[in-house]
């Protein structure tokens, strides 16, 4: 539970708040579907990723703490700054060089949680920061997304280095499937698109494949209450409306809606990063909202837009409108009198 809406919790329902560590460590746990199936299609950079952006959030959470002059063991052990790792490196291409690692998990870690008070008073998801950042800074790094791949290529630990020359890196990627369809051209039709096999060996069947094992990792932080329905199903309620909206209008130039759902981080976006108890809306409604926001965001940027995916775009830009959210739809207290706006009631 964030410390930035703890005035909403009373003491008599405290108690039964789990942990923060808890929480961070299932969440963590029901990443592991996913972080598998990317590695068996991308190989294992996915996990060097993954270890290398841990390293960094562990050690610079602990290189700040102790800067502030604050507990480290205890705040180290919540496992927040590892969860922002393994999120950051599941989102980044496979074996991404450990500098660039590095740059995101600064931003996410440094400014985007502890420059503002550490964790419970960080507005932006630290890890869609991190992401942001990188692609808008390294567009070509971030951009090299490879085609499936065997387990343990033969340039992964110079790709990893940062010693393989960007003209092979260019040879070595293929594009994902949202970006080689929003990129295909007006004038080709969405049949002709397909009809041409414009996407590497088995590169759609991997991506579906990953996105279902999001969707097996959300499904269990359901079962386990960790987080609630509210955000995932408004975002992907809305997100096929509109995809389905487009889709009507003209099959010819819009993806289908499953075609968003199973393809990019629609999935990963939904069950991990949107629920963020900490930068997401608190109350019922707020969270409604705040799904339905993010799930529009990512279909307007991803069709009108010039990024393919948009999750971290539309995740940020929705973590803006969480005050509000949060001070006009936290319900009225009982045997309150609604008052103007954002006020709390007064009793009769």
């Amino acid at each position: 539970m964030s410390r930035m809406h703890a005035s909403q919790v009373n003491s008599r329902n405290a108690a039964s708040v789990p942990s923060t560590a808890h929480l961070m460590r299932w969440v963590i746990m029901a990443t592991l579907p996913g972080i598998a199936t990317m590695s068996y299609f991308f190989g294992l950079g996915v996990v060097s990723n993954v270890v290398l952006a841990g390293i960094f959030g562990l050690g610079l959470e602990a290189a700040v703490l102790r800067l502030r002059k604050r507990p480290i063991r205890v705040t180290l052990n919540d496992s927040s700054a590892l969860l922002t790792g393994v999120l950051l490196g599941c989102s980044l291409p496979p074996a991404s060089p450990w500098w660039l690692i590095g740059v995101g998990m600064i931003a996410a870690i440094t400014v985007a949680k502890q420059l503002y008070g550490g964790l419970g008073h960080n507005p932006f998801n630290p890890a869609m920061v991190g992401y942001a950042l990188l692609l808008v800074s390294f567009p070509t790094y971030m951009t090299l997304w490879a085609p499936p791949q065997e387990f343990i290529p033969s340039h992964l630990w110079a790709q990893i280095a940062g010693t393989l020359p960007t003209a092979q890196l260019d040879g070595l990627s293929g594009a994902t499937p949202l970006d080689a369809f929003k990129h295909k051209g007006e004038a080709v039709l969405a049949s002709e698109f397909w009809a041409t096999d414009p996407l590497p060996n088995d590169t759609l069947r991997a991506w579906r494949w990953v996105a279902l094992a999001w969707l097996a990792g959300g499904v269990l932080l359901l079962v386990k209450r960790i987080i609630s329905w509210h955000i995932p199903a408004a975002l992907l309620g809305s997100l096929v409306v509109l995809a389905t909206l487009f889709y009507l209008s003209d099959p010819s130039h819009y993806a289908s809606p499953l075609f968003h759902l199973l393809t990019g981080a629609t999935l990963f976006g939904a069950f991990f990063i949107a629920t963020d108890p900490v930068s997401a809306a608190t109350s019922r409604r707020g969270k409604l909202i705040y799904g339905a926001g993010i799930g529009a965001l990512i279909m307007i940027i991803r069709t009108a837009g010039g990024y393919p995916d948009a999750v971290a775009f539309a995740v940020l830009l929705m973590n803006l409108c969480v005050p509000l959210l949060d001070m006009y739809s936290v319900p009225r207290p009982t045997g309150q009198q609604r008052t103007s706006p954002g006020k709390p009631g007064e009793q009769p």
